[in-house]
């Protein structure tokens, strides 16, 4: 290739790479326009509480989510503060937010509390809506003690949690990566070149990803993006460290900057692109998943470490060759024309020692280093990822979760989030009686044609004496539609369908009130087979139904798609099950070690089942990208060395990259835990704890002393295993 060409090659990549960073850069800040956190949108449209919640559209007359004001009092509610909760409902009323008339506040069985509910168009700005109510509850001159919770509260309070993820979550990932860059190469360039591919492939990612959600192929939620966000920058670094260590090297060889930069490709290429390969697959796997939420991890997933993969072999080079050795200042490579391919000890003397050690007594390490990680897995079976409730998802302070608490000591603990009940016309008053019959049932009310909800007793007590004033007083609601006549408490039928709403004994989002609904769901569908149960409880119960389902699923195909990747890649059948066997242990290890600090130290009330894949995920696919970077040179040293010399080297030269890209990618997700969520605080400490016992002590003991133990069974059946063999 000419001079001219040279450099206008390198020249055109990092053009073109800006061009596309420059286009996507913008949509950093518009991604949340196609992103979603309600967890309804990403279930199966099959799941029972799916068709429930499309088919309760027709029922209501605005797409509106619920908000609740709980009022409490030491004791009972005298006069003037029930004056007072109708002042606030009057304020709130006021404010043009609420979607419709807010009903009478109910009063609790002790006489000490009272809430209102109030809904809110969702498909406005819930968080100003909210506000807009607060400040007119504050305005309306309480004394009572208040609280807001609610599904629009939750809701505004994870939204407001994932808020950060494109600025704050972002901006520590790069500090703590520039950090860790700068220590290493103890050079301002290089972390300044790595880290600008980085957020290239980011921006281009992002381009795609946005325009493919904005056209509804992929959905999108702030689990997914704040993933993709530390995926891309944790896999871009990893790449460019392993090309850097490599182009270091032939610098050393080469004079030139050019024919430095063909050999680091020619002989780092094929295990970034195996490494990428590898993990976009693992991701692609995920669209065997019944949630839309996994689903959406896997094309997007992969589409990032793509443009990771393809930064580090466009433009680092690009960038790096016309940088030439000043890119490593101060500490630049020379060139060493009497340098041959047996001097690496000297290069890295830790590095040596330790792979020394581990050729004089492999047996000893594996044996014990694998006693070591099986005795961990023993507590697997503790760790809890059966779901958490609504009131966990948030780390940290929740008005949500104090109002929730306020609410369940003076109400149905279910109240403000009952199970809905969608049943034939014909059979609806049967149904009621049963649910209402039902253990753990605290109330039952029926939906009616003028969109409010009665209780049922109340509703019947009416229907049997409209003409009588009742002994017992009626709630607000039922005394305003017996003045309005009968017909108004009419059930609502649309289709032949109506609506029944139960009122669970237990908190809507506990995993109790998941057991109760699948026992009524037992228990009605089987004398009344056309009856459907959704709501809160509902779709919690089906999302972990669903995530049960992938576990079986997802888990087996990942593990037979890697198998199948490396076993192409190493050519050999022994060393991929070896390899496979190892990652897996340290999954089972990492989850074990999790599992006693999450009870036991942090205390969590448990986990979402989709954490596990999530895991399972990362764990395996990137803890095999580490094998492959080491083992591919390891099968390119035994082949010219033998076993023992090939696998010392490929220790001493790939441990200083390998580890160093551990730690990166370790701490890329570890800052996931600065977005107050609990599933990303969770997954950040299982990703980071699992990748840094892959890259320490997996892929530095555990790994190297097998393939010393086995020799040149490690390759069977490949030509190197036959080649080893007539070298005896």
């Amino acid at each position: 290739m000419s001079k001219w060409l040279r450099i206008a090659t390198p020249v055109l990549i990092i053009f073109v790479w800006l061009t596309a960073a420059g286009i996507g850069g913008p949509y950093f800040g518009r991604i949340d326009e196609v992103s979603s956190n309600d967890i309804s949108t990403f279930l199966p449209k099959t799941a029972e509480s799916t068709e429930v919640r499309e088919e309760l559209e027709r029922f209501q007359t605005s797409n509106a989510i619920p908000a609740i004001v709980v009022f409490e009092s030491e004791s009972d509610l005298t006069i003037d503060q029930r004056q007072q909760v109708l002042a606030a409902k009057g304020a709130m009323q006021g404010t043009g937010v609420a979607q419709g008339a807010i009903l009478e506040p109910i009063i609790a069985d002790d006489g000490k509390a009272a809430f209102l509910v109030v809904s809110l168009d969702s498909a406005s700005e819930v968080a100003d809506g909210v506000e807009e109510l607060k400040s007119a509850v504050a305005d309306s001159g309480q004394t009572l003690d208040y609280k807001f919770t609610g599904p629009a509260i939750f809701s505004g309070e994870l939204n407001k949690a994932f808020a950060g993820i494109d600025g704050t979550l972002l901006l520590v990932a790069l500090s703590v990566v520039f950090v860790i860059l700068l220590i290493v190469y103890r050079s301002p360039i290089l972390p300044i070149v790595t880290l600008g591919g980085a957020m290239m492939a980011l921006a281009s990612a992002i381009l795609l990803v946005w325009h493919l959600a904005e056209a509804g192929v992929i959905q999108l939620n702030g689990q997914v993006q704040g993933i993709l966000f530390i995926l891309v920058i944790g896999a871009a670094t990893d790449y460019s460290l392993l090309y850097i260590a490599r182009y270091r090297e032939e610098l050393k060889h080469y004079e030139s900057s050019w024919e430095a930069t063909k050999a680091a490709l020619k002989g780092s290429w094929e295990p970034i692109v195996a490494a990428g390969g590898t993990v976009s697959l693992g991701l692609l796997c995920l669209l065997a998943s019944d949630l839309g939420s996994n689903k959406a991890l896997g094309p997007v997933g992969a589409i990032g470490v793509v443009f990771a993969v393809t930064i580090a072999l466009t433009f680092l080079p690009a960038a790096l060759f016309l940088l030439g050795r000043v890119s490593f200042w101060p500490r630049r490579p020379h060139y060493e024309p009497k340098r041959t391919q047996d001097d690496y000890a000297s290069e890295h003397p830790v590095w040596s020692r330790i792979g020394s050690f581990v050729v004089r007594r492999h047996r000893p390490i594996w044996i014990v280093v694998s006693i070591l990680l099986l005795a961990a897995v023993y507590f697997v079976p503790q760790f809890k990822a059966e779901g958490v409730a609504q009131t966990e998802l948030v780390v940290g302070p929740s008005e949500a979760r104090d109002g929730q608490a306020m609410l369940d000591r003076h109400f149905a603990s279910g109240s403000g989030s009952p199970a809905e009940i969608l049943v034939d016309e014909a059979s609806w008053q049967d149904v009621a009686q049963a649910t209402l019959s039902s253990d753990g049932v605290d109330d039952v009310s029926v939906y009616t044609v003028s969109n409010v909800a009665i209780p049922y007793e109340t509703w019947r007590a009416a229907r049997n004496g409209i003409s009588a004033r009742l002994e017992q007083p009626l709630p607000a609601a039922a005394e305003l539609e017996l003045e309005a006549g009968y017909t108004q408490l009419e059930p609502k039928i649309v289709d032949g369908v109506a609506l029944v709403e139960a009122t669970l004994s237990v908190p809507a989002s506990s995993i109790e009130a998941r057991e109760k609904v699948a026992a009524l769901r037992a228990s009605l569908e089987q004398d009344y087979p056309s009856v459907r149960i959704g709501g809160l409880s509902a779709l919690q119960l089906d999302t972990n139904t669903a995530s049960d389902r992938d576990l079986r699923v997802v888990l087996p195909l990942i593990l037979v798609v890697i198998t199948l990747v490396l076993a192409f890649l190493l050519r050999a059948i022994v060393a991929p099950i070896v390899l496979l066997l190892t990652t897996v242990v340290s999954f089972g290890t990492t989850i074990g070690i999790s599992a006693l600090l999450f009870n036991h130290v942090w205390q969590y009330a448990g986990a979402d089942p989709a954490i596990v894949i999530f895991g399972f995920v990362f764990l395996v696919a990137l803890g095999i990208d580490y094998n492959i970077f080491l083992m591919t040179r390891v099968r390119e040293e035994t082949a010219k060395r033998g076993v023992q010399k090939g696998t010392l080297k490929a220790v001493v030269v790939t441990g200083g990259v390998i580890t160093s890209a551990g730690v990166v990618l370790a701490a890329t997700f570890a800052a996931l835990d600065v977005i107050p969520i609990l599933f990303l605080a969770q997954i950040a400490f299982i990703v980071a704890f699992g990748v840094l016992l892959d890259t320490l002590i997996v892929r530095t003991l555990l790994v190297p002393a097998l393939t010393l133990e086995l020799g040149r069974w490690m390759w069977w059946p490949s030509k190197l295993a036959n080649a080893l063999k007539r070298k005896k």
